[in-house]
C-alpha cells in the first residue's frame, strides 16, 4: 500500500481521523512514510509532527491512544482516511474533535 501513496514536496500525506462507530471526523494530520509504517506495525496512529519536525504516537503521552481499524487511500492517491477506535479525546483542547469551531453553521435560510 505505502508504494501507491503519493507524497508532497516535503514526503508527508494528509490523514483524515475518522471515528470508526460515530463516523464523526475526528481530526487532520500529516504522515510521512515512517509513521505510515509505525501505524501499522502497531496499530495505533503515529503521525509527522511539522510543528514539532518529528514522528508523534497520538496518545503516547496522554494515553488518547487511536487504536486503526482500517486506512484507505483516496483515487488520486494524495490522502488517507482512518477509522479509529479512539481512547479519548482527539484533540489537544480535551474536545473529542478537532472540529468544533463553525464558520458556516448551515441550516438557516438566510
Amino acid at each position: 500500500m505505502i508504494e501507491h501513496v503519493k507524497w508532497d514536496e516535503r514526503g508527508l500525506v494528509p490523514a483524515i481521523v475518522q471515528d470508526a462507530n460515530t463516523r464523526q471526523v475526528l481530526m487532520l494530520a500529516y504522515m510521512n512514510a515512517d509513521s505510515l509504517r509505525q501505524t501499522l506495525e502497531i496499530g495505533e496512529t503515529v503521525f509527522w509532527s511539522r510543528s514539532r519536525n518529528e514522528l508523534w504516537h497520538k496518545g503516547a503521552t496522554s494515553g488518547n491512544v487511536q487504536r486503526v481499524k482500517s486506512i484507505a487511500l483516496d483515487c488520486d492517491g494524495d490522502t488517507l482516511l482512518l477509522l479509529v477506535e479512539p481512547a479519548g479525546p482527539a484533540c489537544h483542547t480535551g474536545a473529542v474533535s478537532c472540529f468544533f469551531t463553525q464558520l458556516y453553521p448551515g441550516g438557516s435560510d438566510e
